[in-house]
């Protein structure tokens, strides 16, 4: 299973190195919790509970596009996934995918490319079936196979807390994105 720390955002970023990642989130004023690279991403992680949440989740967007094209050299190559280990918005603006959460509560996935989200959605409980961004459907394929989205869904069927916190959800992205392990404490 894939399980990020309770309140935690996670950006991990391929096609820029960890000390210029660090130092955009540092400048922002949201300096990193932890950081560290491996299988050629870098990743910061950050407090959810604390008040630069916003500019977390915004920030791993934005720093996809050419703002810092004259850090990163190829702005097109970098791409970001931000995962985020918050509940949920139960805000009536929430459920719906296209409406931008709450300050509080971003989507808890994003891919990010060219300063655009290319697929966001929240995880857990059937919420994998809003998606949006330019390529909303680039996960679809594993979460079909999984049981996880698409009319036939026998595990919530038999087990109505499937996936209930999303770490099939992670566990998908994760192989998807080819994201390393020690962030997301993966285990068989």
């Amino acid at each position: 299973m894939s399980r990020l720390a309770p309140n935690t955002f996670v950006t991990f970023c391929k096609g820029m190195d960890l000390s210029t990642l660090s130092g955009i989130f540092a400048e922002a004023g949201c300096p990193a919790l932890t950081s560290g690279e491996s299988s050629g991403w870098v990743w910061v992680t950050h407090d959810a509970t604390a008040r630069h949440g916003q500019a977390v989740w915004e920030l791993a967007r934005n720093i996809t596009g050419y703002r810092y094209a004259e850090r990163v050299g190829e702005p097109d190559r970098v791409e970001t996934v931000f995962l985020a280990s918050t509940s949920a918005c139960d805000c009536p603006h929430g459920q719906n995918y296209m409406v931008p959460h709450c300050t509080e509560h971003p989507f808890q996935f994003t891919h990010s490319r060219g300063g655009f989200e290319q697929t966001y959605f929240n995880f857990g409980a059937r919420r994998e079936s809003r998606r949006a961004g330019g390529m909303a459907d680039l996960l679809v394929r594993e979460l079909l196979d999984a049981g996880i989205v698409g009319r036939d869904t026998p595990k919530y069927d038999t087990d109505p807390g499937f996936n209930a916190d999303g770490t099939h959800t992670v566990r998908i992205i994760a192989d998807h994105f080819g994201l390393p392990s020690p962030p997301l404490g993966l285990t068989g």
